[in-house]
């Protein structure tokens, strides 16, 4: 039977459809050097005893030092950090220069923040094609609650448990409504907004001047074309912008005001800013409430997804608290 012989390239797209964690692996050679890498090809092997796996390409600069010790240190690394990670995957010799280490066991160098460590010692190491696979004994572990790293399809990100409940129980519909992105953002900020309408102080404002109010408070002064966000190809969403401002100028807690150029800015009044220190303080407890109820974890992937959703759909619309092109 003739085997077909896959295309590298292929194979490598095809493994990145496996999700995995990120890893850093360190160890310290037996002349005291440091090597560290980063790797997704961690793995549980056993429970008793406790072993784990990790493999290393044999081209690897670091390889020398991982065979001369019998100790090393797997990092699963939290979703935080990214920048740790490319620095492991760099070829870079001086990896780690400027980064804080404790020496563990065998003296291999224990990288701070990460979701779990394994300090392990070297049980098994097998020819693995253009690996060394390293099956390794745990000695010592210390694990956070943190959101880990994931990787998957060549990319960073971030996991999040699959929400198995129906948004009506009980409910087979396949309506427009049950799973229509619009319907989604929609509803999920009817419940946000009515939760904000709740506090008195938030309760004086319309969507669109609790907006205003915000920009102004976190993003400084800004010109009127700016707060009316021109970018947007939507005349009604600049008009209630430009009403919402000229509402908090006839209530006190607004005013317009030359900048250094002569420009005409609007920036908050001292009773506006603290009407914007109260609200501001009443949305994050409102905040604090939801990503309670959906978990801190699904918190932070939804706030990345929402991000990323913005960035590939603004059409040069700007995040709200930082100034357009039309403030420069």
């Amino acid at each position: 039977m003739t085997q077909t012989k896959l295309d590298p390239l292929e194979f490598r797209r095809a493994l990145g459809a496996y999700t995995t964690g990120v890893t850093i692996v360190t160890a310290c050679g037996s002349d005291g050097a440091l090597a560290g890498v980063t790797a997704n090809s961690f793995s549980s092997v056993s429970l008793d005893p406790p072993l784990v796996l990790w493999s290393l390409a044999k081209s690897a600069y670091s390889l020398p030092i991982f065979e001369s010790t019998d100790y090393f240190a797997i990092h699963i690394l939290a979703a935080g950090q990214v920048e740790l990670s490319n620095r492991f995957a760099s070829k870079g010799e001086d990896k780690f220069g400027g980064v804080a280490y404790e020496s563990g066991i065998g003296g291999a160098p224990l990288l701070p923040g990460a979701a779990t460590r394994f300090q392990c010692k070297v049980k098994h190491r097998y020819d693995g094609g253009d690996h060394i696979i390293y099956v390794g004994e745990v000695l010592d572990l210390v694990s956070r609650d943190e959101m880990p790293l994931a990787y998957h399809g060549g990319k960073y990100a971030l996991p999040a448990r699959k929400n198995l409940r129906k948004l009506v129980e009980g409910s087979t519909s396949k309506e427009f409504s049950d799973d229509h992105l619009g319907y989604l953002l929609w509803r999920a900020w009817f419940h946000f907004s009515a939760a904000l309408q709740a506090n008195t102080v938030v309760a004086e404002f319309t969507d669109h001047e609790f907006m205003v109010l915000m920009t102004l408070f976190y993003g400084g002064a800004r010109s009127a074309e700016a707060l009316a966000f021109k970018s947007l190809p939507h005349g009604p969403e600049q008009r209630a912008s430009l009403t919402s401002l000229e509402n908090l100028v006839s209530k006190g807690l607004a005013c317009a005001k030359a900048d250094e150029q002569g420009r005409e800015r609007y920036a908050l009044t001292d009773v506006g800013r603290a009407k914007a220190l109260s609200a501001g303080v009443a949305a994050m407890s409102v905040e604090a409430d939801f990503l309670e109820r959906v978990g801190p974890r699904e918190g932070l992937v939804l706030k990345d997804l929402l991000k990323h959703l913005i960035l590939e759909t603004g059409g040069g619309f700007p995040f709200p608290l930082h100034p357009g092109e039309s403030e420069t």
